[in-house]
């Protein structure tokens, strides 16, 4: 089996895939389902309902926004009690919708039936149709960027797409809810992507996998026989082969330039393989985006899981139903230990891009101390954009971010790649993020005047 991977730097950590053959099984229902009107890059929704309002599961609660921007659904049948601000992932207080949790009943409209919908017997889906029932549903990316998918399907003028590219990827230690999704879904997935390649007019769709997913291969390429524009593509393990740029590179050979280009200018529209799930629930079964696999996991948690979980389900309650924290020291991510943030509190709920809850314990929770650099270029030599993270990061520290611009911070996909190799435990990708934003805002400064 020939192997595609991208041709720049990269990682190897260890895998730690705790749950790999752990079948998913449905969360219980939150007491209180909390739903953060910031899901989604772009601007946050608007409450469409008030406290003492009755919601069904499926029940619209927040319009979008703006146009980058993207409906939250209930998934809970209850009343809405206030409409407050909760703590998110990142540790910021956001405006949010709290519904107290009564039964389980669903909007008629959805369809919950196992019944396989297929492209071919619905010729009443033009492109249009498509795109309009992913926006209407509220889907996003479920890789944890979560940028409104409907966008990524209408490319800017002057681009044009020649491909869809399905990111199944998991590089991330850890988890593997794609991997369960994938295991389960095979054949939803599959129309999923027929879905995304006629809603931007292609006629060839990718999936990539890496090897370490071998019965995922296996089942994909036997689902995807029945369509010859469907390919799978085996990739060799390394990290960071989930990024967009990484991934185009390793399927198709084609390099994505720099910002604001994306990976559209060279003909690949990317989207996750939840993603795709997502689609196809949100056009064949007019399901809205409210549920979906996660995975909670540690070294030291008892039981570990793969989860079909509501949003608006707390972290606390799904480490609580896999065992409770380790005693000792924790570390509670939302994401992978690669990507992933840590979290102020455990009240913290699912949102549309939670694709993992990991706990690092013990000595994995703690950062070894920092040392001074040795100028060994490790950093560099495993950085996937080719930049110099030592030099960007030491020049975000000092604040000077008009030399941090000229060197191509920007570029940064904030993988961690140059920190998890650092010998001396240099905080690299940490003063890297600072940086970037603030030579961010100078660009978006700058463009207004």
């Amino acid at each position: 089996m020939k192997l595609f991977t991208f041709s720049k730097g990269g990682v190897h950590p260890e895998e730690n895939k705790l749950t790999h053959e752990i079948a998913t099984v449905q969360a219980e229902l939150p007491r209180v389902a909390v739903f953060p009107l910031g899901q989604h890059i772009g601007a946050p929704t608007k409450p469409v309902v008030q406290r003492g309002d009755r919601v069904k599961v499926g029940t619209l609660i927040g319009e979008a926004g703006g146009f980058v921007s993207a409906p939250i659904f209930s998934s809970v049948s209850g009343t809405v009690t206030k409409i407050d601000t909760t703590i998110d992932a990142t540790g910021y207080r956001q405006p949010a919708i709290f519904v107290n949790v009564e039964g389980d009943e669903w909007e008629e409209s959805i369809d919950r039936t196992d019944t396989l919908e297929r492209l071919e017997t619905h010729p009443e889906l033009t492109s249009g149709e498509i795109i309009d029932r992913i926006k209407a549903a509220g889907v996003t990316g479920m890789g944890g960027a979560g940028f409104p998918t409907f966008i990524k399907l209408t490319p800017p003028p002057g681009t044009k797409a020649e491909c869809v590219i399905i990111n199944a990827v998991e590089c991330e230690p850890y988890i593997t809810s794609d991997y369960r999704l994938m295991m389960e879904h095979a054949d939803e997935i599959i129309v999923g992507v027929q879905l995304l390649m006629k809603a931007v007019n292609v006629d060839k769709g990718y999936i990539g996998i890496e090897e370490n997913k071998p019965e995922a291969i296996r089942l994909m390429t036997e689902r995807a026989a029945q369509d010859p524009r469907i390919t799978i593509v085996p990739l060799a393990q390394k990290y960071p082969q989930g990024g967009e740029k990484q991934l185009v590179d390793a399927v198709i050979g084609r390099q994505v330039p720099a910002p604001p280009a994306i990976p559209v200018h060279v003909g690949a529209v990317v989207q996750n393989v939840g993603t795709a799930f997502a689609v196809y629930q949100a056009v064949m079964k007019h399901k809205p985006l409210f549920e979906r696999y996660t995975t909670v996991t540690g070294k030291r948690i008892q039981r570990p899981a793969n989860f079909l979980v509501r949003m608006g389900t707390p972290f606390g309650q799904l480490i609580e139903a896999c065992g409770g924290l380790p005693d000792g020291d924790n570390k509670v991510l939302a994401g992978g230990p690669m990507m992933g943030k840590a979290v102020m509190s455990l009240d913290v709920p699912v949102c549309k891009g939670t694709n993992s809850v990991t706990v690092l314990s013990g000595d994995d929770a703690h950062r070894k101390s920092i040392q001074p650099c040795i100028r060994c270029g490790k950093c560099v030599t495993v950085c996937p954009m080719g930049l110099e993270p030592y030099l960007i990061a030491t020049l975000s520290a000092m604040q000077n971010y008009e030399r941090a611009e000229h060197e191509a911070i920007i570029n940064c996909i904030s993988c961690g790649s140059c920190q998890f190799t650092c010998p001396a435990h240099r905080p690299l990708l940490d003063n890297i993020i600072q940086g970037k934003a603030a030579v961010m805002g100078i660009i978006k400064a700058r463009n207004k005047k």
